[in-house]
């Protein structure tokens, strides 16, 4: 028998480490990481401020891999002394950036252990938190990676510094290779770039606005970076920076750094100079090279603009070199041609154009307009500029009551598709608006809305086709109303319009194009039509390469916005506008070649538009007046009566002059397509804004009985009957007729002698030539397209 080894209750000791041999294990494990800290320590090298000062160029191609600009210098840094930085700057930074800098080992542990933790878990990362552990990240020019292994490299290098260099030394490399923004690297030339002086010649106010960068330029400087992130406007920027610059100050006060003496001689934000282009980016080239900036910093998840500006990058651009002077030669023809600010100095000064042409297919950008010259006109006028559309927002409007429909005045969840030809809406001058369901709108202040036509014309009930043709505003304003105009706002977004280009308050003029969107965007949104109902996102950039390889590739993402029937039926009324002899747009006509396309003027003759398209190109261009001295307050969109020796300026006139004679040369070697026949909506009839609903009359012999369908069986063909003169008898679709918005239009005049425009804050004034009058009154011009 085996004698088994009796079972010992205490035998899961053996399985336990002694505490000795834990012991030895830990301190082991520290000396390993000490020994590794120590090589590491050794190992790195102190950043030397001269080497991380250099620079490569970014070169930018057109479309057809020709080069098309080489941004050399874009960094703009020269380096200075600590006896050169003003006492006050250091102060700033201090105040507003690092408080415990002068006692302080150059790290925050609590900050890195929050930056690592952060990264280990894959959430974004996080910059050093004291300015030595800033300077080195600056500094660290070749590597930029928001890597683990980049972090502790930047830890090691902050300790190393921060023990063998004094603090004036790590201040004055900080503020030497910091970024101000407008490429300026370093203290001396964001003295030069925003003040014209020397860093040695700042004042106190002038320092604190510099920290204030810090923070980000894009965000922070009053001349607006909106290439980058439409959010940072002028306006945002200048408050943003202002209340930051206050607020530095004031903590130099509580810091002991400022007398409040000193602090009370600055009240006012100091003044900053404009900016100024790179000699090299002379006529459209800088407005290019912008453009293809941000759609590169906006795609590369990682890129700044401080990194681009560094260099190295080889940026392929969506740009075709023929039709960038195209469109350039057609704008200076109208400028040289009809533009005249000597002989009509009140008329003609100020006079600007700008504009984008968008492939339908792809999204790609192919040219833009943004000014007469990138280095004196800094503002990027394909860009967003407030220029109002006006009525070439109408489309959106179509499109949504053929997406969403009209919803029923008792039970707004039940909707109807409308049909563009067989509905009939009011066309009506100073038309009352109601809502949806029946009730008169009102403003905040309870006046009523009356909406105008374009040099006061009444048209009484007509097509929703007939209406566009025209530019009739009464039809439109009034099916935005039975739509709702969220559904409207989300159609045009769906388009390819920012939102945020868009006005928040749901008011009746919304309909109307009270909104700025930019060229570019206008062109973009056209181009969902031309591509059937398929949106591209608008781009400029096609591949960036660095060092020789391929580190971007732009990738297409196609979305179906609307269906190939709302987009072949929107295309097909836009079509009568440019074909129809009454269209608003017949002048953009170019024989040979299918164009759809509408005309937009806005209130006060402040801007005017056209955009349209073909199957190849969708094109967008404006016209308005606006003053380039960004230093004059309270500057704002002048009326442009008399410009170019016109009585007025009409998105009919210069705006579809530039148009055709630009898409007449940039069509030129492309097949002429056709657009496709509109489809079957499977839409209604519907009646609105007190347009009565037909019935037809019966009589004893049955076959002579008009049709008693509200809605045919079959859509008319494209090319619809006209609105009914006033008088004649019309037929089952379009009953008797009455001129001048006689009886149809009720008793919706409204009292006379109110006010024309809306007096309330919280509702924004309409400034469309094409918004109406509240309470009836109004007797301002208004232009037609």
């Amino acid at each position: 028998m085996i004698d088994y080894p009796r079972h010992d209750k205490y035998g899961w000791r053996r399985w336990v480490p002694s505490w000795k041999l834990v012991t030895g294990t830990f301190l082991g494990f520290v000396a390993l990481l000490m020994g590794g800290a120590t090589i590491a320590y050794s190992q790195v090298v102190i950043p030397k401020v001269d080497e991380a000062a250099t620079a490569q160029n970014n070169v930018y191609y057109w479309s057809d891999g020709s080069q098309m600009a080489a941004t050399g210098g874009e960094v703009n840094r020269q380096l200075v002394g600590i006896a050169e930085i003003p006492t006050a700057m250091q102060n700033a930074v201090i105040s507003a950036e690092n408080k415990t800098f002068e006692e302080d080992s150059g790290i925050d542990p609590m900050g890195i252990a929050r930056a690592v933790w952060n990264m280990a878990k894959g959430g974004q990362t996080q910059g050093g938190s004291t300015i030595t552990q800033q300077y080195v990240k600056n500094s660290l020019l070749n590597d930029q990676s928001q890597t683990l292994s980049r972090k502790v490299k930047e830890l090691f290098i902050s300790i190393k510094v921060g023990t063998e260099m004094d603090k004036p030394e790590i201040m004055e490399g900080y503020l030497n290779t910091a970024y101000y923004g407008r490429g300026a690297y370093g203290i001396q030339a964001a003295a030069r770039t925003y003040f014209g002086k020397d860093s040695s010649k700042l004042n106190p106010s002038e320092c604190a606005f510099l920290a204030s960068l810090l923070k980000g330029a894009t965000y922070y400087d009053p001349a607006g970076s909106t290439e980058i992130d439409p959010r940072a406007t002028p306006q945002a920027n200048l408050g943003r920076a202002t209340e930051r610059w206050e607020w530095i100050l004031d903590e130099m006060v509580k810091d002991g750094h400022l007398e409040p003496t000193e602090r009370a001689k600055y009240p006012t934000f100091p003044k900053v100079q404009p900016p100024k282009k790179n000699a090299q980016l002379t006529g459209q080239i800088g407005y290019l090279v912008s453009t293809a900036k941000a759609n590169f910093v906006n795609n590369y998840p990682g890129m700044d603009e401080k990194k681009l500006a560094e260099g190295g990058f080889e940026i392929h651009t969506t740009f075709d070199k023929k039709k960038v002077k195209a469109l350039e030669d057609s704008i200076k023809k109208v400028y040289d041609e009809h533009i005249d600010p000597k002989k009509r100095p009140k008329e003609d000064t100020h006079v600007q154009f700008g504009g984008a042409s968008v492939d339908p297919k792809t999204g790609a950008i192919v040219a833009i307009y943004g000014g007469a010259d990138a280095t004196k006109h800094f503002t990027n006028n394909a860009d967003q500029t407030g220029a109002q559309v006006g009525s070439t927002f109408k489309p959106f409007v179509l499109a949504a009551a053929m997406q969403y429909g009209v919803r029923d005045p008792r039970d707004p969840s039940i909707r109807t598709i409308v049909d563009p030809n067989k509905s009939r809406y009011n066309g009506k001058n100073k038309l009352r608006i109601k809502n949806y369901d029946g009730t008169v709108w009102h403003n905040e202040n309870g006046e009523e809305w009356l909406q105008v036509n374009d040099d006061d014309a009444s048209y009484g009930p007509m097509s929703l086709r007939e209406a566009m043709i025209r530019s009739a505003n009464s039809p439109y304003v009034q099916l935005g109303m039975d739509i709702g105009i969220d559904e409207v706002r989300q159609t045009a977004v769906k388009a390819g319009l920012r939102e945020g280009s868009l006005v928040k308050a749901n008011v009746p003029s919304f309909s109307l194009g009270i909104s700025d969107p930019s060229a570019i965007r206008m062109a973009g949104a056209y181009a969902t039509f031309a591509n059937n109902g398929e949106r591209n996102e608008p781009f400029s950039v096609k591949e960036v390469k660095e060092k020789g390889q391929v580190i971007y590739k732009h990738e297409a993402k196609t979305e179906q916005a609307f269906s190939s029937a709302i987009a072949s039926n929107v295309t097909d009324v836009l079509r009568d506008v440019v074909e129809d002899p009454k269209g608003t747009g017949r002048k953009a006509a170019i024989p040979g070649r299918d164009v759809a396309g509408k005309t937009g003027t806005t209130d006060g003759n402040n801007s005017a538009w056209f955009v349209g398209y073909t199957p190849n190109l969708s094109t967008a261009i404006d016209m308005y007046r606006f003053d380039d001295d960004e230093t004059k307050k309270g500057r704002k969109f002048l009326s442009m009566f008399g410009t170019g020796a016109q009585p007025k300026i009409h998105g009919s006139s210069f705006p579809s002059q530039i148009w055709k004679d630009y898409m007449t040369d940039a069509l030129k070697g492309m097949k002429a397509e056709s657009f496709p026949e509109p489809e079957d909506l499977d839409a209604e009839a519907v009646f609105g804004g007190g347009a009565p609903s037909p019935t037809p009359t019966p009589t004893e012999t049955p076959s002579q009985t008009p049709s008693a369908t509200v809605t045919p069986s079959q859509t008319p063909s494209r090319t619809p009957s006209s609105t009914p003169d006033p008088g004649k008898t019309c037929d089952v679709w379009d009953w008797p007729c009455e001129g001048n918005g006689g009886q149809n239009g009720g008793n919706d005049g409204g009292p006379s002698g109110t006010p024309s425009t809306p007096t309330t804050p919280t509702t924004p004034t309409p400034t469309d030539t094409e918004t109406g009058r509240p309470n009836g009154g109004g007797n301002g011009w208004l232009g037609s397209d």
